[in-house]
């Protein structure tokens, strides 16, 4: 596939298409690597982060948002009928393109930097709001320190992050889902089966690693997910 034509199916910006950039060499993976999840639709759920992340954006209209779930016109409708612009991007299947099945292979900088260009090329202090949803956990310190660094400078001050992490420290392979916003309170969650994830999260990892945003507050759920807003 051209690099064009890669950054079209990773992309969703308002009908625009970001500008090619000049891509290292990736190496030829497979990318099938996912444990496949049993056939069955969505679940819906509560989610005390989402209504927090909706609570703070309350009373304002014309906000920009970065959804990191890909081009969900769920998302896009719900996000837009507020009144506000919503900017998408498909994280995770930007992880499997630039580095393959395993988060250990995300340390070779020209690739970090390819990826950080490919999902955050946007100027300083342009969101008012980040949904990261569960993917950041699939990234290996390095390129989770990189792309927190760059969200810290591409989001406003005040901003909101919201993002989700298992709560188990111990395993190596943790549930994928995709999520889609249902209300301001409730998200329809479908599996994707399971992937390997990059580190071990807890409250204090995820305190020190959003240490130059102004705060962290957590939220835990019957489901092994740690949710998270940070305020920038």
């Amino acid at each position: 596939m051209q690099l064009q034509e890669m950054l079209r199916s990773m992309f969703h910006r308002s009908g625009e298409v970001p500008v090619s950039a000049q891509a290292p060499a990736l190496p030829s993976h497979n990318l099938s690597f996912l444990k496949p999840a049993k056939q069955q639709g969505p679940s819906a759920r509560q989610s005390r982060g989402l209504e927090q992340f909706f609570f703070n954006l309350q009373g304002r209209v014309g906000l920009s948002i970065l959804d990191l779930a890909g081009a969900s016109q769920q998302n896009i409708d719900f996000l837009t009928c507020l009144g506000h612009k919503v900017y998408s991007a498909n994280v995770l299947h930007s992880l499997e393109e630039c580095f393959g099945t395993d988060p250990s292979g995300q340390m070779n900088p020209g690739r970090i930097e390819y990826f950080i260009r490919s999902n955050f090329d946007y100027p300083p202090e342009t969101f008012d709001g980040a949904l990261m949803w569960d993917s950041m956990q699939f990234m290996g310190p390095a390129l989770l320190n990189a792309t927190v660094a760059r969200l810290a400078e591409i989001m406003r001050p005040k901003a909101y992050l919201l993002a989700f992490f298992t709560v188990d420290d111990k395993v190596q392979e943790v549930a994928s889902h995709s999520f889609r916003i249902q209300d301001d309170k409730t998200i329809l969650v479908t599996d994707r089966g399971t992937r390997r994830t990059g580190q071990v999260f807890n409250n204090r990892s995820l305190e020190k690693l959003f240490g130059n945003f102004e705060s962290v507050k957590f939220f835990l759920t019957r489901d092994n997910l740690r949710e998270v807003i940070i305020r920038r």
